[in-house]
């Protein structure tokens, strides 16, 4: 029976190699000299500390712009709240988003049961498994989760015959 998983993956090589870069152009800049801007990923956590509000942003921007340049959609990030870290020095945690949460599973399932295509979808932990009798079938719940959850960066993969 042809199947596929829907699947929310980000390119952890990329999101590493795009802070890297993102640090070395922190370095670099002007307008950051003599400030302890800094960039730092552990895990799937990218923290971003500046000496301002501004410089945040500004840090931000070149962190997005960079993994926007590596093909990594800026979607895979949750950014938090900026936090004052004593003095006048903030940080901010933004969160690399990996798998599929279980209401988001829910809504693909809630998306694919509206569309009344002859196809079963099925959550198995952090993906969520298309399963249906013809192809053109599972092509079709392809286009309609893309359409209905276009706030998510999905992805398909093992799409079988």
């Amino acid at each position: 029976m042809p199947s596929f998983d829907t699947v929310l993956e980000p390119n952890l090589v990329e999101v590493k190699n795009a802070v890297e870069q993102t640090a070395k152009e922190i370095g670099t800049r002007f307008d950051f000299k003599g400030s302890s801007a800094a960039v730092e990923l552990k895990d799937k956590e990218i923290t971003l500390y500046a000496d301002s509000d501004f410089q945040i942003t500004q840090v931000d921007d070149i962190l997005k712009n960079k993994l926007t340049k590596r093909s990594v959609d800026v979607r895979f990030i949750d950014a938090g709240k900026v936090e004052k870290i004593g003095g006048d020095k903030v940080k901010q945690v933004l969160k690399v988003r990996n798998g599929i949460a279980t209401e988001d599973g829910k809504k693909i399932q809630q998306a694919i049961k509206g569309s009344k295509l002859k196809v079963q979808a099925a959550i198995q932990g952090e993906e969520v498994r298309v399963t249906g009798a013809k192809r053109d079938d599972l092509q079709a719940a392809m286009a309609v989760i893309k359409k209905e959850l276009s706030d998510l960066p999905l992805s398909f993969k093992n799409f079988r015959d």
